[in-house]
């Protein structure tokens, strides 16, 4: 990690630091005293890439509280795994963090909103991580100004970090054209900027803090809001020219899938939604209008205007919020898109406004199962409750069951490799203890003896797996058990008091 004003002693130190890559790849530290025996797996602390006190202190009162030795040891590996890994280079002064998915050295927006959604509470009580997360924010108000169509970047220069060569990236052309330099991948993906949203209100509710809405924040917004606009349109206008504001291909010899259509994929007409070209997977969307990712965007616009209504700043950003919101929630719900979203109580997974539906799940957040932790419905609700149990059986494509581990996974790995993101996202979904129950339990038991939580798992060879270190799953992983203790506690702990980080 780089970071401004380290003392020469430290950067030594960190020199000599495993990569954790590496690290991550075989057991560590000592074992828990469960049945699993998981390792301890953080680095020494001299090696973390971000210290907290606020952060060690919730990892010590759920030690001290889980009753199941191998639960605790995986909340201690997964909830400090962002701060002690991936801050790749933070400057205060600068108001400037670079943070990595993991073993990936590039940023994400999607990644990075989840990566800190589990430190929300305590941004109030510890400044020092308040103001990394307000050094992001303004780092991805950079990126989204510049390129409001990308989702993954390369280190800031004042970083002096080397860009990194991203071989799926070279030979693909991309319109709005991208410097490869300032970007790592730019795939259109509308729940990238739903994350920067979510880190954005969380940042602000939290800490009342509005120096952040400074112009770099209010032109990615502009960005933002432009980018609704263009993306809700159809593909044709009414004397058949063809709109497009966004396309991606891979050309001859690319690593990437040539796409079709000159690279905007298959057409769409309006339905009040937004388009998206890849899904949060980065895999390429079958059809354009992703319901989930809608669902996040209308709820996060919510809060966006909540937000600003609150600072009393920006009336006309969150006039256009509400009216966005209010479109998207009333065409999945109501209007347009129901005639094909929402059938038999059933949502689909994609649309393209003609007809064309397609029921499945992706096990990447924003995804149907994780609806009701978007904010977007409640664990109650009847189309949801009809589509959970539609897409954890053999009627979603992409749902798949072995002996060992089950789950819903994505074209990204393949049909035999669930991911264990979406078993958290189940249990975010249900208040029956024994889904709780099974669902973690499918997690805990399927680390490879190595207290990490993995990308995906096969169901034929539980360690066969991709992604030792993969920040994003981990923070989701340790949300939920921060989620269980408070509405769950009798589940996890050895008595039934609620507990709330921070508080």
């Amino acid at each position: 990690m780089v970071v401004a004003g380290l003392l020469s002693s430290s950067s030594v130190v960190q020199s000599q630091c495993p990569d954790f890559t590496t690290y991550s790849a075989s057991p560590q530290g000592n074992p828990s005293n469960g049945t699993l025996g998981l390792p301890f797996m953080r680095p020494a602390p001299a090696c973390r890439t971000f210290n907290s006190t606020a952060v060690e202190k919730v990892i010590d009162d759920m030690k001290a509280r889980l009753k199941d030795p191998d639960v605790a040891r995986l909340f201690e590996n997964t909830f400090s795994n962002t701060l002690d890994t991936t801050v790749r280079y933070y400057n205060q002064t600068e108001n400037l963090a670079f943070i990595i998915t993991g073993d990936i050295t590039a940023q994400w927006l999607r990644d990075t909103a989840n990566q800190f959604a589990h430190y929300r509470s305590l941004l109030s009580i510890d400044p020092d991580l308040a103001t990394l997360v307000k050094a992001v924010i303004n780092n991805e108000a950079r990126y989204i100004t510049q390129y409001p169509y990308c989702g993954a970047f390369q280190p800031p220069p004042e970083s002096g970090l080397a860009p990194s060569l991203n071989g799926y990236a070279v030979d693909v052309i991309v319109n709005p054209p991208v410097d490869n330099q300032t970007v790592f991948e730019c795939k259109y993906e509308i729940d990238s900027l739903c994350g920067f949203l979510k880190l954005s209100t969380s940042y602000y509710n939290e800490t009342k803090d509005d120096s952040i809405l400074n112009d770099n924040w209010f032109s990615a917004i502009d960005q933002i809001i432009q980018v609704i606009n263009n993306q809700s349109q159809g593909s044709w206008d009414e004397n058949f020219n063809f709109i497009s504001y966004y396309n991606w291909t891979g050309s001859a010899g690319s690593l990437s899938p040539a796409v079709n259509n000159g690279g905007n994929g298959e057409p769409k007409a309006y339905t009040g939604m937004v388009g998206t070209h890849h899904r949060p997977s980065d895999d390429l969307s079958t059809f354009a209008f992703l319901t989930p990712a809608n669902a996040m965007l209308s709820v996060e616009l919510t809060n966006l205007a909540l937000m600003l209504d609150n600072a009393g700043q920006g009336a006309d950003i969150s006039h256009s919020a509400k009216e966005w919101s209010s479109r998207i929630n009333e065409s999945i719900w109501a209007n347009t898109a129901r005639t094909y979203l929402l059938v038999d109580d059933i949502f689909a997974y994609e649309i393209n406004g003609y007809g064309g539906r397609y029921v499945m799940d992706d096990a990447n957040v924003p995804s149907l199962l994780s609806l009701p932790y978007l904010g977007f419905l409640e664990k109650d609700n009847p189309s949801y409750v009809a589509t959970r149990k539609l897409l954890l059986s053999r009627k979603n494509p992409y749902y798949a069951s072995g002996q060992n581990f089950s789950g819903i996974g994505g074209p990204h790995i393949d049909a035999w490799n669930p991911w264990p993101m979406s078993q958290i996202s189940a249990i975010f979904g249900t208040d029956i203890d024994e889904e709780i129950l099974e669902s973690l339990y499918l997690i805990v038991n399927n680390t490879d003896g190595l207290g990490l939580i993995h990308e995906s798992v096969s169901i034929y060879n539980q360690s066969d797996f991709t992604r030792t270190w993969f920040a994003w799953a981990n923070s989701y992983f340790a949300e939920m058990i921060l989620d269980l203790a408070e509405r769950k506690p009798a589940l996890i702990f050895n008595d039934p008091v609620s507990y709330l980080p921070g508080q």
